[in-house]
């Protein structure tokens, strides 16, 4: 049975069984031929960014006619509803994965674009990235440390209680020196912005 388990403002998630269906919506302010290439574009970048990475739902199938990709659905819990009721042991724990994550992406040149605790699965002790849509391929230090600042941003909005505790256990974990450095002058540049 086919089940629409969420919508966003680029594609409709369906669940088939033990599928998950991502379709990307059309854009009717866009241009048809725009519309269509940006889609396209976009479904056969997330489908290869999925197919590199091994904590990411399993790849079944991509169609860029239907505008489609088809994975394995993660039956697991969203992190973002369960963090802040952990223990700090549980956090650390689940910290040190996704720092373990992070890095694996950024090894591999993947810039993941969103990364929220929307966007991650624990299931059985694995935490699993989803949504690779805003993902890009990027050796840049830069576009790195601007993934670990927006990692930072999306925890002081939904965690602020333990936001500090949880992004300092996520750069304990993370070993790239050269993108923690870069991350300082990211975030320095970010304070001058405010101060004006």
């Amino acid at each position: 049975m086919n089940k629409v388990i969420a919508q966003g403002a680029e594609a409709i998630l369906i669940k088939q069984g033990n599928k998950l269906v991502k379709e990307r919506i059309k854009k009717n302010y866009r241009h048809p031929i725009l519309d269509e290439k940006l889609r396209k574009l976009r479904t056969r970048k997330e489908a290869k960014l999925l197919n590199s990475v091994s904590f990411s739902p399993n790849f079944i199938s991509s169609d860029d006619k239907k505008m489609t990709i088809e994975m394995e659905f993660i039956d697991g819990k969203l992190i973002k509803n369960i963090l802040d009721d952990l223990t700090k042991k549980q956090q650390q724990e689940i910290c040190k994965k996704i720092a373990k994550n992070i890095e694996e992406l950024h090894s591999k040149n993947i810039i993941h674009g969103d990364l929220t605790t929307s966007n991650m699965i624990l299931k059985k002790d694995k935490v699993y990235f989803i949504d690779f849509g805003l993902g890009y391929n990027s050796d840049k230090i830069e576009d790195k440390a601007v993934d670990l600042k927006l990692l930072k941003q999306a925890l002081d909005s939904k965690h602020y209680k333990h936001s500090s505790f949880l992004f300092n256990e996520i750069l304990k974990n993370y070993n790239i020196k050269e993108v923690k450095e870069r991350l300082k002058k990211v975030e320095q540049r970010g304070r001058y912005k405010r101060k004006k």
